[in-house]
């Protein structure tokens, strides 16, 4: 073996040029783009069909324009006795648990966080999966049993505290989070004035805690909105039985739908949520981190 012989030098590499990354940058973020349009008309199309079935005539499953325009599916969808109650038995059903569910789920958040007692985020995780796990038909046996017993069958009461109690678990666990991003100088200035746990908790905690309550709020207005099984459990009467429920009265025994009225009342059954959604998002814009309204 030669040792004088000199060690040819490597070929240098070649760097892509400068044209190059910007045609795959420029390709990347087309097909990303289109990725996105894909996307966003897959879930825009029933949006659509929404929109121009219930002043449609004659409407199909398809999302076009009614090609015969009338208004006359929702003097039709009136005559139904139970249309309009339903969407009314809903917006007292969603308020009625989302205020109980805020005024639970505050100061326990509140408690659990500024408290340090043994096993208190094991017990918090405990609660959270029960209320995930056991819920819907995996629970309805006993949830009936008990509102059974307590005299609540066939009252929006009973409803109202079953659907609570399923969503106050996670509401805590979402608005503990927002509490502990609240520095604890504010409390601490607070009783120094000779402010109360309850003044700290009403004037302090909940408005800088504001945006954490505005996200469980809608949470649990639109889980309730869309609740099906416990409201057909637990309610008899026609007349209380909220939107989620009724929608099924404009299906014939064969499973076929009447599209007309259907569609006229998915439309009224959205407005609120999707008004509500605005209100929020204008208020708050859904940008929160950490409990502060970004």
């Amino acid at each position: 073996m030669d040792l004088d012989r000199p060690i040819p030098a490597s070929a240098p590499i070649r760097q892509p040029s400068e044209s190059a990354l910007v045609v795959r940058r420029l390709l990347s973020r087309i097909g990303f783009y289109l990725f996105v349009v894909i996307v966003g008309a897959y879930f825009a199309l029933p949006m659509v069909w929404l929109v121009f079935a219930p002043f449609d005539a004659h409407p199909t499953l398809t999302a076009a324009p009614p090609s015969a325009f009338t208004l006359g599916n929702f003097p039709d969808l009136l005559k139904d006795p139970y249309a309009l109650p339903s969407l009314v038995n809903s917006v007292i059903l969603a308020v009625a648990t989302m205020v109980l569910v805020v005024a639970a789920a505050a100061p326990a958040a509140y408690a659990l966080s500024r408290v340090r007692i043994p096993g208190r985020d094991l017990l918090l995780y405990v609660l959270l999966l029960f209320s995930s796990v056991v819920t819907g038909t995996a629970a309805m046996v006993p949830l009936f049993l008990l509102v059974f017993d307590l005299g609540l069958i066939n009252t929006q009461v009973g409803v109202v505290l079953v659907l609570a109690g399923g969503l106050i678990p996670a509401g805590i666990f979402i608005l503990k989070d927002f509490v502990d991003s609240m520095p604890k100088s504010y409390e601490e200035s607070a009783r120094v004035f000779g402010a109360s746990s309850f003044q700290i908790l009403r004037d302090i905690v909940l408005p800088y805690a504001r945006p954490g309550l505005a996200v469980i709020a809608v949470w649990v207005v639109v889980n309730v909105w869309s609740n099906f099984l416990i409201p057909f459990i637990l309610l008899r009467d026609p007349g209380q039985l909220p939107a989620a429920v009724v929608v099924y009265n404009f299906y014939t025994e064969g499973g076929q739908a009447n599209l007309r009225l259907l569609s006229s009342f998915g439309l009224l059954y959205s407005i609120p949520v999707v008004a509500m959604y605005l209100f929020v998002n204008r208020r708050y814009g859904f940008r929160f981190y950490g409990g502060i309204k970004g």
